[in-house]
C-alpha cells in the first residue's frame, strides 16, 4: 500500500493529518501541493489530502475511524 500525503507549510490540518496517519501507524510520502503544479490544480483549497495507491481516501479535516477504515480496504 503507497500511502501519501498532500500538505502545505503552515497548514494545521496538514500536521493534524500526519499525526492520524502515524498514529494508525503509517508513515506516508508527503507532498508538497505549492512545489507540483498539477497537485495545486487538483488539491489546492482540499489539503490535506490522503492518498492510497493514488486514490482519495480522505481530505481536509480526516476523521480517525473514517481514515482508518478507508486504510484498512
Amino acid at each position: 500500500m503507497n500511502v501519501e500525503l498532500v500538505t502545505r507549510r503552515g497548514c494545521h490540518l496538514c500536521e493534524d493529518a500526519l499525526g492520524l496517519l502515524r498514529e494508525l501507524g503509517l508513515e506516508p510520502r508527503q507532498r508538497d501541493v505549492d512545489g507540483d503544479p498539477e497537485l495545486f490544480r487538483l488539491y489546492d483549497f482540499r489539503v490535506p489530502v490522503v492518498l492510497v495507491d493514488g486514490c482519495v481516501v480522505g481530505e481536509g479535516r480526516l476523521d480517525r475511524q473514517a481514515l482508518g477504515r478507508a486504510l484498512r480496504r
